[in-house]
């Protein structure tokens, strides 16, 4: 896969994000089904919508939180299976 980033991400509704890859592709990412069958306490507020809007790049990574409480790796969102973060 090379080394792929993530460069931007919108904001689609619900969970759903629209996430721009460094290779110039782009996919759809619908978070709710992971974080509705995984919950935890240090991001379950990510499950309300105003709060999930607050995500952030950061060296290429999606992520939450001041403190990274919540991220994905590159690889699983590239392929847009989140199963692959179990």
């Amino acid at each position: 896969m090379g080394n792929i980033a993530v460069l931007r991400a919108e904001y689609v509704d619900g969970l759903s994000l629209k996430v721009f890859f460094s290779d110039k592709t782009n996919r759809v990412i619908d978070f709710s089904d992971f974080l509705l069958r995984h919950p935890h306490p240090q991001y379950n507020k990510y499950q309300k919508p105003s709060l999930f809007k607050q995500f952030t790049i950061r060296c290429g990574n999606l992520i939450w939180g001041k403190h990274a409480d919540l991220s994905f790796p590159v690889e699983a969102l590239f392929a847009g299976d989140l199963e692959l973060c179990e």
